[in-house]
């Protein structure tokens, strides 16, 4: 059965570094198939993890309905079909399986550009059935959401069993967290287990951050410190999952990961 784990949190607070140590621990801890989804419009997931993004789920959207205008406008194929008969989830099916990036150990689709002017409902719906129908044959999926969780049942139906929300050690980042973590109770999936990751903290903890820590309804799961063997990485391009086992980040990943799986 597939496990689901989502990764949640403002702009900038390392979301998608996490997400990377998190298929990272997956990959060296866990049996099975690991598909990542880089749901951020910035599609940068695929740098942490090493691997080629040649073509996104947004990209394909945007030329499956250039080539329905095109067919239309030529008085061809009717409105639930491309040129040659070809449905539009077909087409989408085709594409998105064609556009995934495979790793030894762990895949990745990138959703890309958000929508433009126009009317993407049922687009949208169809592409949520494939993503979905890729997502059965992989043991785990993480998915690097956007800023906030608004746009995650737009992404999947399937429930999620991990919601993680990262801040970084900051009293507007643990507001902006608590906001984000309230939604989860108005999304139209189900989500499981949700925790707070608190990212980059210097030193020990301050006492006016555990204190807040404290009041909000959503447990502390644990604190990534900040690295600078990370930040080496991050000057030179080279992919974070590359980073050693001995890595603080690593280490703080893997030990929260082995806490909820």
């Amino acid at each position: 059965m597939t496990q689901t784990i989502a990764l949640a949190g403002k702009g900038g607070v390392g979301k998608t570094t996490t997400a990377g140590m998190v298929i990272k621990y997956l990959a060296q801890n866990q049996s099975g198939a690991i598909l990542g989804i880089d749901a951020d419009p910035s599609s940068n997931l695929n740098m942490v993890l090493g691997l080629d993004l040649d073509w996104t789920v947004g990209e394909i959207r945007e030329d499956m309905l250039v080539q329905v205008k095109n067919s239309l406008a030529a008085g061809g194929a009717a409105m639930g079909s491309l040129q040659g008969g070809m449905s539009k989830r077909e087409y989408l099916d085709y594409e998105i399986r064609s556009s995934v990036s495979e790793g030894e150990r762990f895949d990745l689709i990138a959703m890309g550009r958000s929508e433009g002017p126009g009317c993407y409902c049922a687009v949208n719906h169809n592409l949520r059935e494939v993503v979905d129908s890729i997502s059965k044959n992989y043991r785990y999926v993480v998915i690097d959401n956007e800023a906030g969780m608004e746009h995650l049942s737009r992404r999947t139906t399937r429930d999620v069993n991990h919601l993680l929300v990262v801040t970084d050690p900051t009293q507007r980042g643990l507001v902006a967290a608590e906001r984000i973590a309230g939604f989860r109770d108005e999304m139209d999936i189900h989500i499981e287990n949700a925790y707070l990751i608190l990212n980059r903290l210097n030193g020990e903890m301050p006492a006016a951050l555990q204190e807040r820590i404290d009041e909000m309804d959503i447990p502390l799961l644990g604190v990534i410190p900040a690295d600078a063997a990370l930040l080496e990485f991050e000057f030179s391009g080279r992919p974070l999952v590359e980073l050693g086992d001995e890595s603080q980040v690593y280490q703080a990943v893997a030990t929260m990961m082995s806490k909820i799986l």
